[in-house]
């Protein structure tokens, strides 16, 4: 899935292209998670914010565009006078007035499309709930630890819930533990563990954002490239393989359905 560097990666490439662009026409799939696309038309795109995971373009009439990719989803913008593809996975498009089409890519069909009053995520519960975003400079260490303190579910599972940080997701989760020395089984951490995930965590979001995202299957930015983060990885995937701290094999396991790798020994689970 999609975590906050690739989004934040297409938000970058996405905003020159659409801002300022009128939409004069849309569809959707009939799902309930595409079909309110149309909502978009005769709007002109006022710009492309990122929440956490999603993309939020708010639009001239007061509405607001929201796009969650899920896992498997893409951007991408066509002239409108190609045909979309025929392998059916084009879910949402908004035709724009400089004869281009914006279509969402979605194989698996696990992303979202929404249009709803600016700022009101009612109707988007895991949106509504996010925490802070990670580079936010109110955001400070003692405040994760606060955060994380609140529950005893093991703290990169919190971490995935999007509660006490937005945009995180298995990848980073797991660069950030490893960094930080923290076991990803833990419950409870200490103050001066939150604040050094936490600068683990902004240090593996920034470089993911400048390595342009990273590509292991499906991430593609606006013009179909690829991350390149995916080549700086230290611990996600590399179960089996020595860590390049100490030498010891990392480990792959499976906790509360979702998978993590982690070190034995630099991340003991205490």
């Amino acid at each position: 899935m999609p975590e906050l560097p690739e989004v934040e990666t297409i938000r970058r490439a996405l905003a020159p292209l659409v801002t300022g662009r009128r939409v004069i026409d849309a569809g959707g799939h009939p799902s309930a998670k595409f079909s309110s696309a149309p909502a978009a038309i005769g709007a002109t795109i006022a710009g492309v914010d990122r929440r956490g995971k999603y993309l939020l373009l708010p639009l001239s009439t007061g509405d607001e565009l929201v796009v969650h990719l899920g896992m498997t989803g893409k951007l991408r913008l066509r002239p409108s006078t190609t045909a979309p593809d025929d392998d059916g996975f084009v879910r949402a498009w908004w035709e724009l007035d400089d004869g281009q089409r914006l279509e969402l890519h979605d194989v698996r069909r696990f992303g979202r499309v929404a249009v709803v009053a600016a700022g009101d995520h009612a109707a988007l519960p895991t949106l509504a709930a996010l925490g802070p975003e990670p580079f936010d400079p109110s955001l400070t260490g003692d405040a994760l630890w606060q955060s994380l303190r609140r529950s005893r579910t093991r703290v990169k599972t919190q971490l995935l819930s999007q509660r006490p940080i937005a945009g995180v997701g298995n990848i980073y989760a797991d660069e950030a533990l490893w960094r930080a020395r923290v076991h990803p089984a833990r419950r409870t951490v200490t103050r001066a563990e939150a604040a050094r995930l936490l600068e683990a965590l902004r240090d593996v979001l920034d470089e993911g954002i400048r390595h342009g995202g990273t590509t292991l299957r499906d991430y593609r930015s606006v013009d179909g490239s690829e991350g390149e983060n995916q080549h700086h990885l230290d611990c996600y995937g590399r179960g089996g393989e020595p860590c390049r701290r100490c030498g010891a094999v990392l480990r792959r396991r499976e906790y509360d359905g979702r998978t993590a790798t982690f070190c034995p020994s630099c991340q003991p689970n205490r």
